[in-house]
Formats: C-alpha cells, sequence, structure tokens
C-alpha cells in the first residue's frame, strides 16, 4: 500500500464525519471546566474547522467580559444574549461551536442546536471540576460563600438535560488527544448509525 493510500486511510474517519456534518455545527456542551474550549480547539484542528468560543463572542458583541455582563446586566440578560449569539452562530457551520454551561438549558437553543448541529456533552465528575475550577477566578456563578455547593447544585440540576445532547464522552486527566480520539470514534459511530450502515 503507498504512503498516499495509507494517509488517506487514516483520514476516513475525519473525511467520511465531515461529509455527513455537511453544514451543520459540532456543539460542545456541558459543566464550565470540562474541558468544551481546549477539546473544541483540538477537535477544529483535527478536523479542519474553524474553533468559535460562544463565550467569547458573547463578550465581543456586549463589548465586556462575562462577569462584567452578570454584574452590571444581570444573569437573564446574559442568557438572553447567550441564545441570540449561539443562534447567529449556529448559522455559520460546519464549526466546531463551544457553548457555556448554561447555554444548554435553554430550550429553544437546544432545538437550535439539535436541527442545525450535533450536540457532543464532555461529561466530568463534580471531583475533576472542581480542581479545574478553583485555578480560575472568573466564573461568576461560583462567586458564592460556598463553591462546591453551588457546582453541586449545577451539576443535579444540568447533568439530566446534558444527557439529551447526541453523544456523551467522558472529560477526565487524560491528554485531550485521547479525548478527541474518542469523540472521533462516537461521531464516526453516530453517523454510520443513521446512515444505517456498520461504523
Amino acid at each position: 500500500m503507498s504512503q498516499t493510500m495509507v494517509h488517506n486511510a487514516s483520514r476516513a474517519p475525519e473525511r467520511n464525519i465531515l461529509e455527513a456534518l455537511g453544514r451543520r455545527s459540532l456543539v460542545l456542551v456541558g459543566m464550565m471546566g470540562a474541558g468544551k474550549s481546549s477539546v473544541g480547539r483540538k477537535l477544529a484542528t483535527r478536523l479542519v474547522l474553524p474553533f468559535v468560543d460562544a463565550d467569547t463572542e458573547i463578550e465581543s458583541a456586549a463589548g465586556m467580559s462575562i462577569p462584567e455582563i452578570f454584574e452590571v446586566r444581570g444573569e437573564p440578560e446574559f442568557r438572553s444574549g447567550e441564545a441570540r449569539v449561539i443562534a447567529r452562530l449556529l448559522e455559520a457551520g460546519p464549526q466546531v461551536l463551544a457553548t457555556g454551561g448554561g447555554a444548554y438549558m435553554n430550550p429553544d437553543t437546544r432545538d437550535l442546536i439539535g436541527q442545525k448541529g450535533v450536540s457532543i456533552w464532555l461529561k466530568a465528575d463534580f471531583d475533576v471540576l472542581i480542581k479545574r475550577i478553583r485555578r480560575r477566578t472568573d466564573r461568576p456563578l461560583l462567586r458564592t460563600a460556598d463553591p462546591e455547593a453551588t457546582l453541586k447544585r449545577l451539576i443535579a440540576e444540568r447533568y439530566p438535560v446534558y444527557t439529551l445532547a447526541d453523544l456523551t464522552i467522558e472529560s477526565r486527566d487524560v491528554s485531550h488527544e485521547v479525548i478527541v480520539d474518542e469523540i472521533i470514534e462516537a461521531l464516526a459511530a453516530h453517523f454510520s448509525a443513521a446512515e444505517g450502515r456498520p461504523a
């Protein structure tokens, strides 16, 4: 087998995923600290797709940081703006789109993601999340007297909704490349099943 054929064979899952995806986006959902942005960038590189971070786009649209939006305008206005920005971004697929932790809780946003994307829940255990989040100071929802209790409450509220995502991938303390490999494998199986053929 020639080197070109070997290369093409090794690229087959990515090529098949892109063909099946069409104009849709791959949308990463999950809690803060689950790795949506860092894994999303590597997934986008692997598939040669643009990477877009919804939170960054929200900050650009508002002209202020997310903590500032929460402080100045409140969470309801942030959520409203978040829904508008994600709806706009979903028109621009194919891409890898990382969403904020609360975005998928909005039923309208969830429906739009279902129509215009394939959702991937990066599921992380509490211990993994709290370890990662402790390194950051830009999480408005965790600026409470008891961040651990707040995180547990958010997990209890959100995880039943996250289970509605098309795919679930365990986010844990392994290299991002391992997680991306698992996402590629899951996407290939997902699209194969949708087409009624073996992966």
